[in-house]
């Protein structure tokens, strides 16, 4: 066993004993599937001006709290960055022992890159950890979630090109945040590239058959094919048409299976490999930068895609 599946197993291992009684979907795994709560997700408008923006949701499951940050407009000239973070993480904190995926990518090089740069935090994501932790033992909550930062991705995207930013959009996050990104290809597919790191189509797979499964309820475990027809998406994600998925993967993650979740981009070669494993492979920014960058061929003093 190397040192970044040691890593991974430990860090779930310890997590599964701290999160006690409120496990994934403990206390539901009813739920429609993803792509049929999409439409029935309906938002605020969510101008594209500089500062934080929360806004009202209207869910199946009531209303819910996302929200975007214009963290970097350069201008409508510019190709546009839209940042989904991981799981359980504030990414609009960026003090001095904060601790999120964008933070540690991007925050100390964003001036550096010609691109305005967006960050969608998703709902419950601006909660205490206990909070965030009774929201997601219900199935239906955690769908609701993840279906509304879809729709906040699409409704930024529609809003840019009525605005008439010209350059592509690239849509990108980690873990959580690559979900959402490859949720958006599968049901949009209106940005100009994806960019998913950590992540894949087979959902549902990540709370059965690997590490991370600890951290779902038993009742998960015991309804296998029900989790993989609400949360994989697998079939509508390859019907998706053009080659504008640049995914990253580590070939040693515990959680986002590399030979599960590989499949999901068929005989691409362009999906990135990094001999990590999920937690190794978060603690890497520059890496993960270096990926966003070179998929977007970003540079102090050119751009394109």
């Amino acid at each position: 066993m190397n040192k970044h599946i040691f890593t991974d197993r430990i860090i779930q291992l310890l997590a599964s004993l701290f999160i006690g009684k409120n496990r994934f979907f403990a206390n539901s795994i009813e739920s429609p599937a993803i792509k049929d709560i999409l439409n029935r997700v309906k938002l605020e408008k969510t101008p594209i001006e500089a500062g934080r923006h929360e806004v009202q949701a209207s869910t199946p499951q009531g209303f819910i709290d996302p929200a975007y940050y214009v963290f970097q407009m350069k201008g409508k000239n510019f190709p546009t960055i839209i940042y989904h973070h991981g799981n359980n993480e504030r990414p609009f904190d960026f003090g001095k022992f904060s601790k999120n995926s964008f933070k540690d990518i991007f925050y100390k090089k964003a001036k550096e890159l010609n691109a305005n740069i967006i960050i969608v935090r998703a709902p419950f994501h601006n909660s205490t950890l206990k909070e965030y932790q009774a929201k997601i033992s219900r199935m239906a909550n955690f769908t609701a979630m993840l279906s509304t930062s879809v729709v906040l991705i699409e409704s930024l995207i529609h809003q840019l090109e009525t605005d008439g930013f010209s350059e592509p959009v690239a849509v990108s996050g980690i873990s959580l945040g690559g979900w959402a990104t490859n949720l958006h290809r599968a049901y949009y597919n209106t940005a100009g590239i994806y960019i998913p790191m950590l992540a894949g189509a087979a959902l549902g797979d990540l709370f059965l058959t690997s590490t991370y499964r600890k951290m779902a309820a038993k009742i998960t475990h015991e309804n296998p094919s029900k989790i993989r027809s609400i949360l994989n998406f697998e079939d509508d994600f390859d019907k998706a048409k053009g080659k504008n998925v640049f995914p990253l993967l580590g070939k040693y993650d515990q959680y986002i299976q590399y030979d599960v979740q590989k499949g999901c981009y068929g005989n691409s070669n362009r999906i990135n490999v990094l001999e990590r494993g999920h937690v190794t492979s978060l603690t890497d920014s520059s890496k993960l930068l270096e990926h966003i960058l070179n998929t977007m061929n970003l540079s102090q003093n050119n751009y394109e895609f």
